[in-house]
């Protein structure tokens, strides 16, 4: 029987919380919590897929990253390792993410499709990200992919 991330993420709770593993737990628990409101949001309780799973953890992730940046440019430096401690725990859940050379490689390829269909310059965007996306997935962040697009458009 396969286990799903869910059932993983419950284990490794356990684990944390048995070692005595505060940020590790913490970061679980609020995650497992997201996990349950996303399943109960609606008009039926439903469960969730791995897929569906991977997209709460991702949003989690991103929300700690912002928080990160926010905390330091307030000036609260504990507070922003805090948040970058948390969002590498749930990166440890997240699939590897693409190196910046082999994203600018799809989007050099994404780019060179689109223009071979017709569209130019900075007008193509919405072209070569209908392209991109599916070839990269979850493995890198929609912000990075917008911007690589961009600047292989722009030249």
């Amino acid at each position: 029987m396969t286990t799903t991330l869910k059932s993983k993420l419950h284990d490794d709770l356990n684990a944390a919380i048995k070692e005595r593993d505060e940020l590790r737990s913490s970061t679980l628990r609020l995650t497992l919590a997201a996990i349950t409101k996303e399943e109960v949001a609606g008009t039926e309780k439903r469960e969730l897929s791995d897929d569906e799973i991977l997209k709460v953890i991702t949003r989690e992730a991103k929300k700690r990253r912002e928080a990160a940046e926010a905390f330091a440019q307030g000036g609260r430096a504990e507070s922003a390792e805090r948040e970058k401690a948390e969002g590498e725990v749930l990166a440890e859940y997240l699939p590897k993410q693409l190196s910046d050379d082999e994203l600018n490689a799809i989007v050099a390829e994404a780019v060179a499709e689109a223009k071979a269909a017709g569209a130019e310059g900075p007008k193509a965007m919405g072209a070569v990200m209908k392209i991109v996306k599916p070839k990269v997935g979850d493995r890198a962040e929609g912000g990075r992919v917008a911007a690589a697009v961009k600047q292989l458009l722009q030249g």
